[in-house]
């Protein structure tokens, strides 16, 4: 076997063990399974496009690079691909699959040899959730390799994140049941005033599943009763994921299908792939990868409604999904993710605050939560989502204690993080997302009313899709621009409301961000009007 000496510890891939798991023994030592091992960019550090140099300029202003030109500048170089290549072989692995342009190289093998050639001690972990393979401590890798490889995931498959939808409860609480009513997503689009005239065509809108599936009959349903054609959709294949229906509504299929019913139903005219991946570290930073550098159908937005607490993740985690989303920002697509369902304690363990992941990344347009109320088409009123006496949730939102502030949120009065540090305010926009001012959506046969931060992001994914359309060129990394002078003011102002432990008020907050949109506006100020 290879030898041991001259290892390094991989930096940020420690783990802990799976909260409230038990180890009952080793992992089956011949089990077969894959690792994605993610390299560094092939350019040097000062090579690599600052996306803060984009700063406020407007889109026909700005170039971007294709994916190819991304592919040869910033990919991963031959020569560390060759080192992966010779590392496998010395451990006995087989290497599976290179993708230069998103940097990772699959391997193949034992979890004996991944033991050995990793210097971990894969378990089994029972979990009221399920049975897991898991780790704990430090990965080590050769020396030789110590600023070449940057990530290694999958050898634990533990869940990593959770879906952002709320199913409206059947028998709401009478606090809640007073204002519950529900919406298409063209009465909320009217009501955002999305621009008139475009149904995203020559748009691709990416959707990241981390479970569940989608029934053409029910998108179908869903589209004829808007008198909408149903858009051309996709399912794109991730580490052996498919669309795969449950026929529980109140499980994945509940995400899968409002994502795509909200996007669709606004941007008709565009193209939804779907991208199904494992719910692991693993699956979900290979399932950004593959959208964001997908050549085929080239998505000029993606949409992702899965995360959980920044501290979940492993630094190593954190960092690969971010960099993806920073290469997302170089060529042109427009990544937003939901900010979180469980108000500012995100769901975390303790009931601190915390930031939900990736919206918490400054490459990505975090999307939080309203309750909305119309007046007729209008909207008549709108704060911040709050249900949590009700047990129906609250918008996400807060301050990293990982991330720092974006030169972007400079002058946005971004409060510190409860620790202190200067870090990134989440969200940045907002929409509906109450359930009791929910979505009328089709899943599994039955309509269904949905909110949830997982309705916002591709609620804003169709927009930037017409938006697009009618500039005639990409947004793409459109944080700097948000928070611009020009386009601003184009926003509703959310003043009122709560998410527990942070308000909404005047100008960007750490409930509804800038908030919501008025969509005729937003076109006008980006083409510079």
């Amino acid at each position: 076997m290879a030898k041991r000496q001259d290892r390094v510890e991989l930096k940020g891939s420690a783990r802990a063990a799976l909260p409230g798991g038990q180890d009952v023994g080793a992992a089956d030592p011949n089990q077969q399974i894959e690792v994605s091992v993610f390299l560094r960019r092939g350019s040097k550090p000062g090579e690599f496009p600052p996306a803060a140099q984009m700063g406020a300029r407007l889109p026909h202003k700005r170039k971007y690079l294709t994916r190819k030109e991304f592919a040869r500048l910033h990919g991963a170089s031959a020569a560390d691909v060759k080192k992966i290549r010779a590392f496998a072989a010395q451990y006995g692995l087989r290497v599976v699959n290179e993708d230069r342009a998103s940097r990772m190289v699959k391997l193949s093998g034992m979890v004996r040899a991944f033991n050995e050639a990793f210097g971990v001690n894969l378990r089994r972990y029972e979990h009221s959730s399920g049975a897991y393979r898991c780790r704990t401590g430090s990965l080590t890798i050769p020396a030789e390799l110590e600023f070449v490889v940057e990530g290694v995931f999958g050898l634990d498959n533990r869940p990593q994140t959770k879906a952002h939808f709320r199913l409206r409860k059947k028998k709401p609480s009478v606090h809640a049941q007073a204002a519950a009513v529900s919406y298409s997503p063209l009465q909320v689009a009217r009501a955002y005033g999305f621009p008139s005239g475009a149904t995203g065509a020559g748009q691709c809108i990416g959707v990241i599943e981390l479970g569940g599936g989608y029934r053409a009959s029910d998108l179908n349903s869903f589209f004829e009763s808007l008198g909408i054609a149903t858009p051309k959709v996709t399912a794109v294949s991730v580490d052996g994921a498919a669309n795969s229906p449950t026929g529980d509504a109140s499980g994945p299929d509940g995400e899968v299908e409002l994502d795509i019913e909200v996007a669709g139903a606004i941007a008709p005219g565009a193209q939804i792939a779907a991208y199904f991946a494992p719910n692991t570290d693993q699956g979900f930073i290979d399932a950004v990868t593959t959208a964001v550098h997908d050549a085929k159908l080239k998505p000029t937005i993606v949409s992702i409604s899965w995360g959980g607490p920044e501290d979940s993740w492993t630094a190593q985690s954190r960092d690969a999904l971010n960099s993806a989303c920073q290469d997302a920002a170089t060529m042109g697509v427009t990544v937003l993710a939901a900010s979180g369902d469980d108000g500012a304690s995100d769901g975390s363990t303790n009931g601190a605050p915390t930031v939900d992941f990736p919206a918490a990344s400054p490459y990505v347009v975090g999307c939080g939560g309203t309750k909305l109320t119309l007046a007729g088409a209008a909207i008549g009123s709108e704060q911040a989502w709050n249900e949590l006496s009700a047990n129906e949730g609250a918008t996400g939102g807060g301050v990293s204690e990982v991330f720092a502030l974006p030169s972007y949120q400079q002058g946005a009065n971004v409060p510190k993080a409860p620790n202190g540090f200067v870090g990134r305010g989440v969200p940045d926009v907002a929409g509906d997302a109450d359930p009791e001012t929910g979505y009328n959506v089709f899943v599994d046969g039955q309509q269904t009313v949905i909110g949830g931060t997982s309705a916002v992001a591709p609620l804003w994914a169709g927009l930037l899709a017409l938006i697009n359309e009618s500039l005639g060129t990409k947004v793409g990394y459109v944080n700097a621009l948000l928070y611009s002078a020009k386009v601003e003011p184009t926003f509703h102002d959310i003043t009122s409301g709560s998410n527990g432990d942070y308000s909404a008020g005047k100008g960007w907050d750490a409930c509804t961000g800038l908030g919501s949109p008025n969509g005729a506006a937003l076109v006008k100020a980006l083409r510079g009007e």
